[in-house]
């Protein structure tokens, strides 16, 4: 018996047969128009890399027509001990969080708590009267420029008493912050203006409730609708503290009653629990041909303040869950936890070209409610479908719901390498018979 049947082979009795019935069995691959040696492929796809010393390991799941025909641990969870990777290990999540955010709000929708054009200072009053940093002459804003030469920084920085603000054209919406076009502490901050201005920490022992009415005052790196650029913390902290109040419970509730619980996700956290600290993966980062100890802001350390923007740590089990439940339009096991508009809304660009065009964005790539968006796989070129939607974190975590190849997939890893990711998907697709 595998691990996926004796831990989890049973979890999915609960609820009546029907649409989205899914559970732990594995399956051969030609029962989901997958062929065996196409799915070595994938194996391969991932072994080429931690051969090459640039993964440390993989935990992968492939899942299509709502049954399972790959869930394989590669590589170690330790480069101490060498002790392999298990597929219940946990990741840290990063950036994988905003989707379930995403989630979060669209069910404050459907309860009419909210409106994706509600402004945000409805719920938060400091965001009333927004103001937009204008740069003075001199000032270097290239992002990628000060990346490749710190030293501009500096530069910038003998330039701040020139700095100027302007009125935005308009409030910050919910839908901006989704859509990461609200210039809210975006990217293009990172040496920029705003990241002078802006000085807004989270100190010890705080919540969202104590931090996120300080970002009211933050100054904007443009108005609102003007641009995409991606808002690696600041939006989706928002996001997750306007849910707590307009549902009235604490993000860590909200979340385990409304989303962990009914997807029966059992190692989900933003506080891992200390009787699973141990399941938690080594963090490394490869640094001039050597491996060392990678960091995180977000860990096992307890905390108060529970991050929208990347603080859960969770299983690629665990995730699958929530792209099978948006695979079959918000129904899982005979359990609904969202309406298919919501998932049709989500998983539907919104934002145009302001996505693809952007230097940080992705050709052939929209981008929907927390979530990228596939609108033109010839120029994405990275073997997802027409409108496979999903997200992924800065430790390297993705998973999407691919509605025209039929299929959602997991790709649990701890290093970045996008080289690696795109290579498991295009080898999905090379695995598909059917």
């Amino acid at each position: 018996m595998g691990l996926a049947t004796a831990v989890w082979g049973g979890m999915a009795a609960a609820g009546p047969r029907g649409r989205g019935r899914f559970d732990w069995r594995l399956h051969r691959p030609e029962e989901a128009g997958l062929s065996a040696a196409g799915l070595q492929g994938v194996r391969a796809s991932v072994q080429k890399y931690i051969d090459s010393d640039q993964l440390t390991g993989a935990v992968t799941v492939i899942v299509r027509r709502n049954k399972l025909v790959w869930f394989e641990a590669q590589g170690v969870r330790d480069l101490e001990t060498r002790e392999p990777l298990r597929k219940d290990d946990i990741f840290r999540m990063a950036s994988s969080t905003k989707p379930l955010v995403a989630l979060c709000v669209l069910m404050m929708l459907e309860e009419g708590k909210l409106s994706l054009d509600d402004k945000v200072s409805r719920f938060i009053p400091t965001f009333k009267n927004p103001r937009v940093v204008v740069a003075p002459e001199g000032w270097v804003s290239d992002f990628m420029k000060i990346a490749k030469d710190p030293s501009l920084i500096a530069k910038n920085a003998a330039l701040a008493d020139k700095i100027t603000f302007v009125a935005a054209r308009r409030e910050i919406t919910i839908k901006d912050l989704l859509t990461h076009i609200a210039g809210l502490g975006s990217i293009e901050s990172f040496g920029g203006p705003s990241s002078v201005v802006n000085k807004i920490p989270v100190n010890p022992g705080e919540t969202l409730a104590d931090v996120v009415p300080r970002l009211g005052g933050a100054v904007l790196d443009f108005s609102p609708g003007e641009r995409w650029s991606y808002s690696a913390v600041n939006a989706f902290d928002v996001l997750l503290r306007i849910v707590e109040i307009t549902s009235g419970q604490s993000a860590e509730v909200f979340m385990r009653e409304r989303l962990f619980e009914p997807l029966e996700m059992r190692d989900t956290y933003f506080n891992l629990p200390s009787d699973k600290a141990d399941r938690l993966v080594k963090l490394y980062n490869r640094d001039g041909g050597t491996w060392k100890p990678g960091f995180s802001p977000f860990g096992v350390a307890p905390t108060k303040y529970t991050s929208g923007a990347g603080g859960l740590l969770s299983t690629a089990h665990d995730y699958i869950q929530v792209m099978q439940m948006l695979y079959n339009k918000g129904e899982l096991n005979g359990r609904r936890v969202i309406g298919a508009q919501s998932v049709a809304l989500m998983s539907s660009n919104q934002v145009g070209d302001l996505f693809s065009q952007n230097p940080f964005g992705r050709k052939g790539t929209g981008f929907g409610l927390g979530v990228a968006v596939t609108t033109d796989p010839t120029t994405a070129q990275d073997g997802r479908g027409r409108g496979a939607f999903g997200w992924d974190g800065a430790h390297g975590t993705d998973a999407w719901v691919d509605p025209e190849l039929d299929l959602t997939a997991a790709y649990f890893v701890q290093q970045p390498v996008k080289e690696a990711r795109v290579d498991f998907q295009k080898a999905i697709r090379a695995a598909l018979a059917t």
